[in-house]
């Protein structure tokens, strides 16, 4: 099933992101994780690819036992850093031969530093926009693509960076997810951007829960979002109790979830680090769950 075909009911909907496991312990946590979000009904669930490909193979073999092994729908990530064309085939192929249908196609970050500068392959692509064309000519996907609230950080101005979110979604994207944010203004304002401009493709906020002091100080640095002020007077007093700071921040997110429902958002994909326990919270908290029979691990 496609992406789009999830996102496009008459309630809101929610999605997950995980990563690739890179021992047999992480592999477990991240299976105790989908087996628990399984059941609350994800309209997708994504599985990222590493800086450069580095864990490429990773990707394809878990993206690929989501699909055999559980209901859920998978959506692989690809990048085009450190790849030539003739290598983004073989990755597009090797999605298709495991029956994968969706994929959200980025530029990617350099390997070793997220913001540092970006050089292409010599064979390679520099767009994004290159990128989902290539994945368009190469079988029937569907394919999303990254936008930035606040502007990528390598794009000089937010009109600038606009110019080039129309251009992924006319070379063929259908749906958009953000990086993530701590307030909502600045994506409702991306949503009306993208309107304006006559852009009816759906947009997904990114939203990471914040459970700890490193959500708060990490994420933005990496996503280029502000901290608003009132959030940062709000959560400082938690700063040296865990559990504290834990239940301020999930209520935080909870309320800015709330409030992008009420502004009509219809889906919003939370970035789990793969964990499961902060995103079933919200889910139950915004009245997103499905009520679905838990499913057994096979074994």
């Amino acid at each position: 099933m496609k992406v789009t075909q999830r996102i496009s009911g008459d309630r809101p909907v929610f999605s997950v992101e995980f990563f690739p496991p890179k021992d047999e312990a992480g592999e477990a946590d991240l299976w105790r994780a989908v087996r628990r979000l399984e059941p609350l009904d994800p309209a997708f669930v994504s599985v990222t690819y590493g800086a450069g490909g580095s864990s490429r193979d990773r990707t394809i073999r878990t993206t690929a036992r989501i699909a055999t092994d559980t209901t859920l729908v998978p959506m692989a990530h690809l990048t085009a850093v450190s790849h030539s064309v003739s290598e983004l085939r073989q990755v597009i192929g090797a999605y298709a031969a495991a029956g994968i249908s969706n994929i959200l196609a980025v530029r990617g970050d350099p390997p070793g530093d997220p913001l540092g500068e970006w050089v292409a392959h010599p064979e390679g692509l520099t767009y994004a926009d290159e990128l989902v064309t290539l994945v368009r000519r190469l079988g029937d996907f569907c394919v999303g693509v990254a936008a930035f609230p606040y502007g990528h950080p390598r794009s000089p101005d937010l009109e600038s960076d606009l110019t080039r979110l129309l251009a992924k979604i006319r070379a063929g994207a259908d749906f958009a997810i953000s990086q993530l944010f701590l307030e909502p203004e600045g994506f409702l304002r991306l949503r009306d951007r993208l309107a304006g401009a006559g852009c009816d493709a759906p947009l997904l906020p990114g939203i990471m829960p914040l459970t700890t002091v490193r959500t708060l100080r990490r994420g933005p640095e990496l996503s280029g979002a502000p901290v608003p002020p009132a959030l940062t007077k709000r959560l400082e007093r938690y700063s040296d109790d865990p559990a504290a700071f834990r239940a301020a921040g999930m209520d935080v997110t909870s309320e800015m979830c709330a409030r992008l429902l009420d502004e009509g958002v219809r889906g919003l994909h939370f970035y789990t680090l793969n964990r499961s326990t902060a995103t079933v919270e919200l889910v139950r908290r915004l009245g997103l769950a499905a009520q679905r029979p838990a499913v057994t691990a096979p074994g």
